[in-house]
This record gives structure tokens, C-alpha cells and sequence, in this order.
């Protein structure tokens, strides 16, 4: 059975491509073509539970991607399904090697820096940017945050991050709370 719970958003569909029920789409998957090897797709509905749909067709065109979105032949129907997320199942996701992380498990945990070795909380990720250098932490100030401010935090493991506790909720860096 598919909760809510286990689906992580991987790209979104932008608009209509052509008259016969063609859509774009964004994927944040990499490579960007990835997106259509995790099947089925669910698309995000403020009505309620996402809606599950089946991709028939689909093919790079340009610089993007597009689809077609089974039974779904004109251009107007198409539209419906325009600026919704994209979610999967997260179990269909490769597994990472050790330090590795999907944004997805980064997303919700609580920053903590141990700079100085002074241990205390930034905030917690919201979410995740990606940069032309490297990927960045948006940590967004919460309950117990040592002030109300939202910091870009670089996520480079090597340089700036202690601890990943996945089980605990947690983000240890080595980071000036000034910054």
C-alpha cells in the first residue's frame, strides 16, 4: 500500500508540449532522464491524496523532457496536470553508498553547530538548493534556534559537516553561528 509517507517528490510537470496531451517536465533526478525509470508516477493534489497516473510515452526534446501521460490526448485535459509535483515511492530509489543522502532524508532534520566546540541549533533544514558549485542547506530557524534567522548552509561533507544521525533527527556541523 502507498502512504503519503513514503513518496518523495523527483521532478515536477511544468506545462503542455504540443496539442496531443504532451506535458514538460522538470526532473531533479540526475541524470534528468532517471526520472522515468521510477514508475508509477503520483502527482501532488491540494484536493487530497496525490493521483496516481502512467506515463506511456516519453523522450528528451531540447533542452528538457516531455511525456505523455496515459489517456490523456489533448492539450486542455493535459493542462490539469500542469505545476504538480512529481512523487514516487521512495523504496524504487538506488541505494546510496555510506555519506551518501537523498535530499529527501535531509529535508526536517535539526542543524546543530558544534563550532568552537560550542554545541547549538541553527534550525532546521527546510530544504535543499541546488548551486552550480554544490548543494545548499536552507535552515530555517525553529523552536529552541539560537535566533530567528534563516542561514544557506553549503552541504560539502567533508569540509563543514561533522555528523549525519539520520535516526536522530540530527545535522552536526562545524559552522559559525554568525554566518
Amino acid at each position: 500500500m502507498t502512504t503519503e509517507e513514503n513518496l518523495v517528490v523527483v521532478g515536477k510537470i511544468t506545462s503542455v508540449y504540443g496539442i496531443k496531451g504532451w506535458v514538460k517536465v522538470y526532473s531533479w533526478t540526475d541524470p534528468k532522464e532517471s526520472i522515468f525509470n521510477y514508475q508509477p508516477w503520483y502527482l501532488e493534489s491540494t484536493a487530497g491524496a496525490p493521483e496516481l497516473v502512467d506515463i506511456d510515452e516519453y523522450r528528451p526534446q531540447g533542452q528538457g523532457l516531455v511525456a505523455h501521460i496515459c489517456g490523456v490526448d489533448d492539450r486542455d485535459e493535459a493542462r490539469q496536470y500542469c505545476q504538480r509535483n512529481i512523487l514516487v515511492v521512495a523504496q524504487q530509489l538506488p541505494a546510496l553508498d555510506a555519506g551518501e543522502y537523498y535530499w529527501h532524508e535531509l529535508e526536517g532534520l535539526q542543524v546543530y553547530s558544534s563550532f568552537e566546540q560550542n554545541r547549538q541549533l541553527l534550525g532546521v533544514i527546510g530544504r535543499m538548493m541546488e548551486t552550480g558549485a554544490n548543494d545548499v542547506m536552507v535552515v530555517e530557524p525553529c523552536e529552541g534556534s539560537i535566533d530567528e534567522q534563516q542561514r544557506l548552509v553549503p552541504f560539502v561533507i567533508d569540509a563543514y559537516h561533522t555528523e549525519v544521525d539520520l535516526q536522530a533527527g540530527t545535522l552536526t556541523l562545524d559552522w559559525d553561528p554568525a554566518f
